[in-house]
């Protein structure tokens, strides 16, 4: 299966051993963008508002081509600055993009509580609860 994590770059050292895990498996995986310089879209932000904002705009136009051509989203949604389960607004973004393309939409945990439960609900994603193994009988 080809599949494309997506997450918050919190979590990109939390991402390494799950891509080298499923990469085992047999399974293609694409990482997230700016995945080896998570430091990057803070140097968009110093370089200026327009600077970053074109980054941003870049990020989401190359994410919108990766998922059209993967099988799965992997969405690694883990505990951020005391919130469970985190999904931010990009993350969101690529979700929606991988429904909206009829694609396998698998998170890492539940739906995080909040604003956006319902939407995320609907797009009907496989919770794995860390069990790699569940994307293999998917």
């Amino acid at each position: 299966m080809k599949i494309f994590i997506i997450c918050s770059k919190a979590f990109y050292q939390d991402a390494r051993p799950i891509v080298k895990v499923l990469e085992e498996k047999g399974h293609q995986v694409t990482v997230p963008n700016s995945f080896d310089h998570p430091s990057l879209e803070s140097e968009m932000w110093r370089a200026g508002k327009d600077v970053h904002s074109k980054f941003k705009k870049e990020m989401l136009l190359q994410s919108e081509q990766i998922i059209s051509n993967m099988d799965a989203v992997l969405c690694l949604n883990f505990e951020k600055d005391g919130k469970p389960n985190y999904i931010g607004g990009a993350t969101f973004l690529e979700l929606y993009e991988a429904f909206m393309k009829r694609k396998k939409i698998f998170l890492w945990n539940d739906i995080p509580e909040g604003m956006l439960f319902d939407e995320i609900s609907a797009f009907q994603p496989v919770i794995i609860s860390g069990n790699l193994d569940v994307i293999n009988h998917e």
